[in-house]
Formats: C-alpha cells, structure tokens, sequence
C-alpha cells in the first residue's frame, strides 16, 4: 500500500476537521491524520502555530512530489482544492447559478452557525463572558436553532432541493449539513421542525463516506 498523499491535522469531534474527512472518503482520497488535542490546548501551542496561525483545525498538506507542501487551511477551501485536483464525484454543480446556491448554503452553516460555538468562543465567554454552563448550553442552542431553521426554509421552498440539499447527488452543502448535525449530537442539542434537514442527513448517513467520518469513529474519541 502506498503512503497517503495527505498529511490531515484534526481532532476527533470538531466539525470542520468531519467535512474534510468527509470529502477525502467520497473521492477516495488517503490521509494520514495528526491529532491536535483540543481539549489539551494544543492547538495553541508553538508548533501548531506554525501550521495554522489561527490555531485552527483542520490543516491539510498535500505531500505529493513537486507540490509546495504548506498547509492548507478552512475547511471550506479544503472541499473545494479536493474538487480541483480529484473531479469525480463532483462537489459543486457544474452550472454556476447551482454553484452559486451550494456555496450559498453551505456558507450559512460553516461560516454563520459553526463559528459561533467553537471551543475559543465557549472559552471566551466562560473565562471573560460570565458565562456558566447552562448559559453556554442556551447559546449554543440557540445558534443552531436559528442556523438551522433558516437552513430548513430554504430547503423547503426552493424547487432546486431534492433528494440532497441540492439536486440529487451529494455536494458541499450535504457535508456542511451534516457537520452540523453530528456535532448537535455530541452536544445532546435538538432543533425542532427541521423534517427537511433531518431527511436528507439520514441519507447522508446511509452514505459510507460519512459513517466512516463519524466522530465517535475517530481516533481520540471518548469510549461509546
């Protein structure tokens, strides 16, 4: 078996780290992961630094012959260099209104809703916020109800949505979509009136390119 061509910087549970694995799986693609320890505050440290001067995951570097080998950083332009360099499947429609509407909706999820209850944010407001653990909990709950709702309007109204969140083949926004919704669960946070969202994920699910990115299937996760 040959190395993989990939050197991926990731923790277990975060959703960012989920829609990269998520990709690498569709496209067959390898990486050979590195753990960055949130919890321990590695990506704080030095050598992380180095990497991603956000101390942010995921970075991805591509160790193919020939090619620069610095890290490439969000996620979201992580999915969309996979698509330049390995076409098939394709993760954006080839028509640019499609194109334009996938980005659209996956930016509400990965920039809108996700930033918002990372682990520097929760360490934010807990350390200089006030915040205690039931007001954490509130926040998180509702960022992902509004992200969410709003998510879920789109998909129910406009004619574009099908089996997928566009069309019927699985794009950007199905692996935001479903980043969102596997770290919900982690956290035990429900949405309501989402029958949308949830149809489309338990398809997802039914994917193995995103069973095999479950995080409770990723080294360093907690024993079920």
């Amino acid at each position: 078996m040959t190395d993989p061509r990939f050197e991926l910087f990731a923790f277990w549970r975060t959703s960012a780290t989920y829609r990269v694995r998520v990709a690498l799986n569709l496209k067959g693609l390898a990486a050979r992961e590195r753990l960055i320890n949130l919890d321990a505050g590695e990506q704080r440290g030095e050598a992380f630094l180095r990497v991603n001067p956000l101390g942010a995951i995921p970075a991805l570097v591509d160790l193919a012959e020939g090619q620069p080998h610095l890290p490439l950083t969000q996620s979201l332009a992580i999915l969309e260099f996979l698509d330049d360099i390995h076409a098939a499947p394709p993760l954006l429609p080839a028509d640019p209104h499609g194109r334009a509407r996938v980005r659209s909706l996956a930016a509400m999820l990965a920039a809108d809703t996700h930033p918002l209850i990372t682990a520097r944010i929760k360490g934010y407001l807990t350390t200089k916020g006030g915040f205690d653990d039931a007001a954490w909990r509130a926040w998180q709950s509702h960022w992902f109800t509004t992200g969410l709702q709003a998510f879920e309007q789109r998909l129910a109204t406009e004619p574009a949505t099908g089996a997928y969140c566009h069309g019927d083949a699985i794009t950007t926004a199905d692996i935001c979509l479903a980043s969102i919704i596997v770290v919900m669960r982690i956290f035990k946070i429900d949405v309501p009136d989402i029958p949308t969202i949830e149809r489309i994920f338990a398809l997802c699910e039914t994917h193995e390119a995103f069973a095999r990115a479950e995080p409770g299937r990723q080294v360093g996760a907690p024993a079920a």
